[in-house]
């Protein structure tokens, strides 16, 4: 049988964000990426499944199990929060000793397995470093790589790729193509092109709702023939309710990529991911 995690009307306000019946399930071996614009109550969610935010009794299960009755649902979460940047003052291995040591990793075994995880985040020549000396980029690995300790069965992603290069990138998502085989991967971003790349689902959130979901085609598709190439000199000539993308040349004349719900007399152009997003959300 496989793992599965199921949300069911889940209701949370914190501070001003709110979430109102986000209702999912999330099977193992499926990476799934929750997209939408800051203050959608995508990292409210996530601290939600993480246990960070209480929850009612009988909203949230693992395996047909109530995460509050089950006392191992926390050992079998891997987490990085939006802001990772905690116990400066240590080393990069103590750091990661003290981590493993709360995800109860047996002490014979943390220092391997610590040694596995920094070398998947390409940063074994700082184990000694202590974690001020690193910089932004190196800090979200550092967070990554934690999240990885113990090889969780639900990992959580708030924000990955923030700060990263794009070599590193690149690096994050053929991590999470490994380790997605027999997980559950829960990626939350703003940014289209990371979703694109990884995920098999794509869910949109906005003002606490799940908006729509699917795959990346189907996302796309909820932008088809309404995506067109319009000459600049025609731009102020639009209705009100377009949308400019982009402004780009095309065979050496000025154009804008324009996003319209009406019919245009232009020629229209194939959609992507964040033509289907803001349509999804406009709507």
């Amino acid at each position: 049988m496989n793992d599965i995690l199921t949300v069911s009307g889940l209701n949370k306000s914190y501070g001003d964000f709110s979430l109102k019946d986000v209702t999912f399930s999330l099977p193992e071996g499926c990476i799934t990426g929750f997209i939408g614009v800051n203050g959608a109550g995508k990292t409210t969610l996530l601290r939600c499944i993480s246990k960070l935010y209480p929850v009612d009794n009988d909203i949230i299960f693992y395996n047909e199990n109530d995460i509050n009755k089950d006392r191992k649902y926390l050992e079998y979460i891997g987490y990085l929060p939006q802001l990772f940047g905690m116990y400066k003052d240590l080393s990069v291995k103590d750091m990661m000793l003290m981590m493993a040591n709360l995800k109860n990793i047996d002490l014979n075994n943390s220092t391997a397995e610590i040694k596995r995880v920094i070398k998947t985040v390409n940063l074994t020549d700082k184990l000694n470093s202590k974690v001020s000396s690193l910089s932004g980029g190196m800090i979200r690995r550092l967070g990554i790589a934690q999240s990885l300790l113990g090889n969780p069965k639900i990992i959580i992603f708030d924000e990955p790729t923030a700060g990263l290069d794009p070599e590193e990138r690149l690096r994050f998502k053929n991590i999470v193509s490994e380790i997605s085989k027999n997980t559950i991967v829960i990626i939350s971003t703003h940014i289209v092109e990371d979703i694109e790349a990884i995920c098999d689902t794509i869910v949109i959130m906005n003002k606490g709702k799940l908006i729509t979901s699917g795959s990346s085609s189907d996302i796309r598709n909820i932008a088809k023939s309404k995506v067109y190439i319009v000459p600049e000199n025609d731009v102020l000539n639009l209705p009100n309710n377009c949308q400019i993308e982009k402004h780009l040349e095309l065979n050496g004349q000025k154009c804008a990529r324009v996003l319209s719900n009406l019919k245009l007399k232009y020629i229209q152009d194939s959609p992507n991911i964040e033509d289907g997003y803001i349509c999804a959300i406009k709507n």
